[in-house]
């Protein structure tokens, strides 16, 4: 892997963004809005119950740290559609640059833009609603950490997808967090799920992460067990991630997929 090559990737995402204001503002419209949005519900239902539960921390908290995994997940898959978008994917890998390259370019792409998010949805909640994670103490880096990496494995699978299908099946990316937020807990305990719903639960890595706030709110200790679990989850969420890409793309080479791409089609 050569880093420079890596770098050419990550400075046209920064030429694409930087020259048009419809790919600027939707990093800190949207996100806005989602913490806005749920910063008046938490303080709602907070003078609703008057039960002296913080739900700040827990439902306001949850709903940035979702956001950051899905503008991690988006951060990648955005990158890969302006290649597909303005039919530059084919000339992409005409040249020297190699997969693992591209991959490179799009997670570095991708730790540029939601980190630019998070911090917005930071400072907004901080000052609207007066969130402050420090509450969560140190436990906050392996939190993020987690849903990082989960939120990469979830772009490098939706770029595998399209790859494999088509451009026009970037309409099966989109819902690919709405699908995994009952699974994960973002709102609520797991044990409320159905015995089959946790077992699915137990595989993916943001539940440990979601149960682990609850705990950190309640003012009860994370097991550091299970928080390594989830990492470890995490960390081959990756490697699984990765390796299907590379299936599907060698797949698309072999099969001259890669140069039948059309926006109409799903084959």
């Amino acid at each position: 892997m050569r880093l420079g090559r890596i770098a050419a990737i990550v400075v046209r995402q920064y030429y694409l963004v930087r020259g048009s204001a419809s790919r600027i503002l939707p990093m800190f419209v949207w996100v806005a809005i989602d913490i806005v949005l749920w910063g008046f519900i938490t303080k709602y239902l907070a003078a609703l119950t008057g039960s002296g539960f913080h739900f700040v921390p827990a439902l306001l908290g949850a709903v940035l740290l979702w956001d950051f995994l899905t503008r991690v997940m988006q951060g990648v898959t955005m990158a890969f559609f302006e290649d597909v978008w303005s039919r530059n994917f084919l000339n992409v890998f005409a040249s020297p640059i190699s997969v693992p390259e591209y991959l490179g370019g799009l997670v570095i792409s991708s730790i540029c833009t939601s980190s630019l998010g998070l911090g917005i949805m930071l400072l907004v909640a901080t000052l609207a609603f007066g969130l402050s994670f420090f509450s969560y103490g140190v436990m906050l880096a392996p939190f993020l950490l987690i849903l990082f990496l989960t939120g990469i494995a979830l772009g490098i699978t939706g770029t595998a997808i399209v790859l494999r299908l088509g451009p026009a099946a970037e309409w099966f990316v989109w819902p690919i967090p709405a699908v995994l937020s009952p699974f994960v807990g973002v709102f609520y305990p797991l044990s409320t799920l159905p015995y089959w719903m946790r077992a699915i639960s137990h595989i993916l890595p943001p539940s440990y992460v979601f149960e682990g706030m609850r705990a950190i709110v309640a003012g009860r200790g994370v097991i550091p067990v299970t928080l390594a679990l989830g990492f470890g989850l995490a960390i081959a969420a990756i490697l699984l991630a990765c390796w299907f890409f590379f299936v599907v793309f060698r797949y698309a080479v072999r099969t001259g997929l890669i140069a039948r791409y059309s926006a109409e089609t799903v084959s």
